[in-house]
């Protein structure tokens, strides 16, 4: 990948960056993880109250966490192909970054944190529409944080909420029916710890 594309851009960012307040580098550093974190636990909130909902909702929502996890592999699959090192240690005009600056063979393109965001917030918007007003914004602030703390290019982040939304998005449409018919068929059983993850489903 060319990094010269938004390296001006990745230059500018980190400058505002070092110009920040230690708290707002903290807050930087931390926010992403805990973007992620807050991820997992919508993942959680949207199964629970797919549950008492149809078989195709609750099967978009597990499917969902699949398919970002799926985005994950994608991503991490493409830093292999194309090897692009780390803006901290090539842009040596730029601010220092904020987090440390991973080792060589930790590629940077596309940023794997921003196809877990975009994954995510995709998979939640398809099962729980109005989610859509909390998850993009979400995404979109993980993905900027990551070249605030100087660890990807702008065109990294970009291309990983790219990647991690399309792959959730297709993953779950394309395997809504079959998954449904499975919800459906685990519902009826006997019981057991399958039908208590399905739950009651529509009454």
């Amino acid at each position: 990948m060319d990094s010269s594309i938004t390296r001006g851009l990745y230059r500018d960012i980190t400058e505002l960056a070092e110009s920040s307040p230690a708290w707002v580098h903290t807050l930087a550093e931390v926010g992403t993880e805990a973007v992620v974190v807050l991820f997992a636990a919508l993942f959680v909130a949207v199964w629970w109250r797919a549950r008492r909902r149809s078989s195709a909702d609750l099967a978009i929502a597990l499917l969902g966490a699949l398919g970002t996890a799926v985005g994950y592999v994608v991503s991490e699959s493409l830093k292999t192909v194309f090897d692009e090192e780390r803006p901290c240690r090539t842009v040596t005009e730029a601010a220092a970054s904020i987090a440390t600056c991973p080792p060589t063979g930790d590629w940077s393109f596309p940023s794997n944190h921003s196809a877990i965001a975009g994954g995510a917030a995709v998979a939640l918007a398809l099962a729980w529409p109005r989610l859509v007003w909390l998850t993009a914004p979400l995404a979109l602030l993980a993905a900027f944080s990551r070249v605030f703390v100087g660890v990807h290019y702008p065109h990294d982040v970009i291309v990983g909420l790219a990647v991690g939304g399309v792959v959730a998005g297709v993953f779950t449409i394309v395997l809504t029916r079959w998954a449904s018919a499975l919800v459906t068929t685990v519902r009826t059983s006997r019981g057991g710890p399958l039908a208590w993850f399905a739950g009651p489903g529509t009454r």
